[in-house]
C-alpha cells in the first residue's frame, strides 16, 4: 500500500493538478466516441476494419493537435481533416497501385505541413491535421489497408469529419465545465527594439542564403521520409512502414540537432521495449478478441498521459498499440519480432540522419535565438511605466511564452549536462563541482528563475503603481535593463559593455539589514534574482566585444 502512494505523489509531482491527466480523460472519451460511431458507420455500410482504426488514431492525434484551438480552430479543422483524409487515401492507393510516385506524394504531404508554419499558428494548426491522415495510413497492418476504389475515399472522410467533430465537442465540453482550462493564445510579439545594442542577432553573412527555418524543417522531413521509403522498401519490401514511420517520428518537432538525436535514441529505445513487451502480451490474445480492444485503448490513454514525461514512455506505449493491433489481425507477432526491433532501429538512424546533414539547425543557434526572444520581452516589461497595466500584463505574458519555448528545447540540453558532469566526476577534473563549467541547460533554468520573480514585480506595480517609481526601486529596475542589454548584446555577438553583478555594486554597510516596507522589499529582492539569472546566461553566453572608446556603455550604479 505504501508503494502505491509513493507511486501516487510521484505522479502528483509530474502533473500538478492533474491537468494532463484531466486531458488525457477528454481525448480517451473522444477516442471512445469515435471509435464507436466508426464502429456503426463500419456495419451498416459494410466497410472495411481499417476505418474504425483509422477513427481512432485520428481522435487520438487531432486532439493533441487542437488542444490549444479556440472555437475558430476547430471550425476550420472540421473543414481540414476530411479533406486531408480524403486526400490520403487516394496516396494510399497509388502507394500500392503505383508505389514510387505514391511514396513521392506522401513524402511531400509530410513536408507541407511543417512549411506552412511560417504562415502563423492557424496556418501550423491546419498543417498538423493534414499529415494525421497520412500518419494513419502507416498504422495498418500491411493486408489491411484500403484497396477499394474512389467511393471509399467518401467514407474516409467522413469518418475523418465524425472523429474531429467529438474531438471538437469533448474539448468544448471540458473547457465549458472547467475540467480543463481555456486555451491561451501565443502573445503578439513586440517590434523589434531601435537600440542595436540591445537587439536580437543578426545572421551572419555566411548563412544569409540559407532558408527560413520552416523551410529548413520540411526540407529534413523530406529528406527523412524519403531516406525511410528507399531503404524500407529495399530491406523489408512487405513491412517498410515501421521505418516510415520511426523516421517520421525521430524528425518531427525537431529543434535542433541535440534535440533530434536525444528523442531520436529515446524514441528508438522506447519503442524497441514497447515492442518486446506487447510481443509478449500480444500472444495472450486470439485474432479479433475483444479483451486485446481494451488494452489498445488503456495502453493510448497512458500514452497520452505519459507523453510529456519523457518521449520513451509515448513511443514505447504507442508501438505497444501498433503490435497488439497486429496481433489483433491475426499477424504472427513472434516471426515479425525481428523484423520490427530492425526497422524502428534503420527508421531512428535514418531520421537522425535527415536532421544532422539537410541544412541542419545547430543547438546553439536555436537556444541564442529563443534566449534572445524571451530577454527582449524582458527588455520590453523593464521599460514599462508602473501606470499602465495592461502593457505590464502583456509584458509578462510575453516573457511566460519565450519560457514555454525555451523549455521545449531543455531536455537534450540537461541530458548533456548531466553527462558532462558525470564525466567530469569520473575523470576527476574540476573536483567534480557542479559549478565549475557553465552548461547551456543553465540558461533555460535561469529564463525560467526569472519568471517568479517577474511575477512579484507585475502584481507589485499592479496593486500600487508608486511602487515601480520609488526611487530604489526605479535604480535597481535601470540597473536590470542595462544588463539585460548586455546579455542580449554578448547572445548577438555585438560590441557594447558587458555584464556586471548589481549586488557587487550595491553599497552596503557589513551587517546592515536593508529597510523599507515589506511591498518594496519584495519588489528589490525580485529585482535581485532576475539580475543572478542574467549573470548566469552572461557566463554561458560570455562577454560581448567592446565598445568602441566613445561609446561609454556604462550601466546604472545599483540600488542603495
Amino acid at each position: 500500500m505504501s508503494k502505491y502512494f509513493s507511486g501516487l505523489r510521484r505522479a502528483v509531482r509530474f502533473d500538478p493538478g492533474l491537468l494532463l491527466l484531466r486531458e488525457t480523460a477528454v481525448t480517451t472519451a473522444a477516442m471512445l466516441a469515435a471509435y464507436g460511431s466508426a464502429l456503426l458507420i463500419e456495419h451498416l455500410a459494410h466497410l472495411r476494419v481499417d476505418v474504425v482504426v483509422q477513427a481512432v488514431v485520428l481522435a487520438a492525434t487531432a486532439a493533441r493537435v487542437q488542444l490549444t484551438a479556440d472555437r475558430y480552430d476547430r471550425l476550420l479543422g472540421l473543414a481540414v481533416l476530411p479533406a486531408a483524409a480524403a486526400g490520403a487515401a487516394e496516396v494510399g492507393r497509388l502507394m500500392t497501385l503505383h508505389p514510387n510516385l505514391g511514396d513521392v506524394l506522401f513524402t511531400l504531404g509530410t513536408a507541407l505541413p511543417i512549411w506552412v508554419r511560417r504562415f502563423g499558428p492557424r496556418a501550423g494548426r491546419a498543417g498538423g491535421l493534414l499529415v494525421l491522415p497520412l500518419i494513419a495510413l502507416l498504422v495498418m497492418p500491411p493486408d489491411a489497408g484500403p484497396l477499394p476504389g474512389h467511393d471509399h475515399t467518401l467514407w474516409v472522410a467522413l469518418i475523418a469529419l465524425v472523429s474531429g467533430a467529438w474531438v471538437a465537442t469533448a474539448q468544448a465540453v471540458a473547457v465549458r465545465t472547467g475540467l480543463v482550462p481555456a486555451p491561451v493564445r501565443p502573445p503578439a510579439p513586440a517590434p523589434e527594439p531601435a537600440d542595436p545594442g540591445g537587439a536580437a542577432p543578426e545572421p551572419r553573412p555566411a548563412a544569409r542564403w540559407r532558408p527560413l527555418v520552416h523551410t529548413r524543417m520540411a526540407l529534413q522531413m523530406a529528406g527523412a521520409v524519403g531516406g525511410a521509403f528507399l531503404a524500407g522498401r529495399a530491406v523489408w519490401p512487405d513491412h517498410w512502414a515501421w521505418v516510415v514511420l520511426t523516421a517520421f517520428i525521430v524528425c518531427s518537432g525537431a529543434r535542433g540537432r541535440a534535440d533530434v538525436l536525444f528523442k531520436g535514441l529515446l524514441r528508438a529505445v522506447g519503442a524497441a521495449a514497447g515492442t518486446v513487451v506487447a510481443t509478449a502480451v500480444a500472444g495472450s490474445f486470439g485474432p479479433h478478441e475483444d479483451a486485446a480492444v481494451v488494452l489498445i485503448f488503456a495502453v493510448l490513454a497512458l500514452a497520452t498521459w505519459l507523453r510529456e514525461l519523457s518521449y520513451a514512455y509515448w513511443a514505447g506505449c504507442v508501438t505497444a498499440v501498433l503490435s497488439l493491433l497486429y496481433g489483433w489481425f491475426g499477424q504472427g507477432s513472434d516471426d515479425l519480432l525481428r523484423t520490427r526491433l530492425a526497422a524502428i532501429g534503420l527508421g531512428a538512424a535514418v531520421g537522425i540522419a535527415a536532421a544532422w546533414l539537410v541544412l541542419p539547425l545547430r543547438t546553439r543557434d536555436v537556444l541564442r535565438r529563443r534566449t534572445a526572444d524571451a530577454l527582449a520581452a524582458l527588455t520590453d516589461l523593464l521599460g514599462v511605466a508602473g501606470t499602465d497595466r495592461p502593457a505590464l500584463l502583456r509584458g509578462r505574458a510575453r516573457f511566460a511564452y519565450g519560457v514555454e519555448q525555451l523549455g521545449l528545447m531543455a531536455r537534450p540540453l540537461r541530458a548533456e549536462r548531466s553527462a558532462g558532469r558525470l564525466t567530469r566526476r569520473l575523470t576527476g577534473r574540476g573536483g567534480g563541482s557542479p559549478a565549475d563549467r557553465p552548461y547551456r541547460a543553465d540558461v533555460v533554468d535561469a529564463v525560467s528563475a526569472c519568471e517568479a520573480p517577474l511575477r512579484v514585480l507585475v502584481d507589485g506595480a499592479v496593486a500600487d503603481p508608486a511602487l515601480w517609481s520609488d526611487p530604489r526601486v526605479a535604480r535597481l529596475n535601470r540597473a536590470v535593463a542595462a544588463n539585460t542589454a548586455a546579455v542580449r548584446r554578448s547572445i548577438g555577438r555585438r560590441p557594447g559593455a558587458g555584464y556586471q553583478a548589481v549586488r557587487a555594486r550595491i553599497p552596503r554597510q557589513a551587517g546592515e539589514v536593508p529597510t523599507g516596507t515589506p511591498e518594496q522589499l519584495r519588489m528589490l529582492a525580485a529585482l535581485l534574482t532576475v539580475d543572478d539569472a542574467l549573470g548566469t546566461m552572461a557566463g554561458v553566453f560570455g562577454d560581448p566585444p567592446p565598445a568602441p572608446p566613445e561609446d561609454g556603455g556604462g550601466a546604472e550604479p545599483g540600488a542603495s
